[in-house]
């Protein structure tokens, strides 16, 4: 399988399977879908799949995860590098956050800010009701966007191309429904 460029700094990313596990997994059976890849995460016998979009950001990854076991329950996270390894694992912050395809509904939760020990970013997992819902927009959409209000009116907005999302969400959940 070829590695195209673009994909090596997400390697840092893929580097964590999930939220709260600092722990480097091996990345393999790598493949594109337009701006998004697929990818399987190995550790022993612990397998994750997962669905990617690094080319919106040069410091940022989007992902879809799914886990053996709890295909039914897939994960999104965004991942932004930092300029230091982080000294502690904690939870930084916890915001409410809006997300949105296009045009279609806007989904309000909470947004969790992660750091890991020895990790030079932060993670952002969402609590959504309707993250189903979401995934679903998101594998016919165009454009994801998300807002985050950290209060006083200060917001932070992030925008994701979703070209090739439909495929590689796809491929990660059949390569899960297939390990289960």
């Amino acid at each position: 399988m070829r590695l195209i460029v673009p994909l090596a700094p997400a390697l840092v990313g893929l580097a964590l399977a999930g939220p709260a596990v600092a722990i480097n997994y091996n990345v393999d059976d790598i493949e594109r879908h337009d701006d998004w890849h697929s990818v399987t995460l190995t550790l022993g016998e612990e397998r994750h799949f997962r669905a990617l979009e690094q080319t919106s950001y040069s410091d940022s990854i989007l992902s879809v995860n799914f886990t053996p076991g709890v295909c039914d329950l897939p994960w999104l996270e965004v991942r932004v590098e930092l300029e230091e390894h982080q000294p502690e694992s904690r939870v930084a912050n916890l915001v409410p956050g809006d997300l949105r395809v296009d045009h279609e509904t806007i989904h309000s939760g909470m947004a969790e800010f992660i750091t890991q020990r020895g990790d030079r970013g932060f993670y952002v997992n969402f609590y959504l009701d309707t993250q189903v819902q979401l995934i679903d927009e998101m594998r016919s959409g165009q454009t994801l966007r998300m807002r985050f209000d950290r209060g006083d009116e200060d917001y932070w907005f992030m925008s994701f191309a979703l070209a090739g999302a439909d495929a590689a969400i796809a491929r990660a959940e059949q390569q899960c429904e297939a390990a289960d």
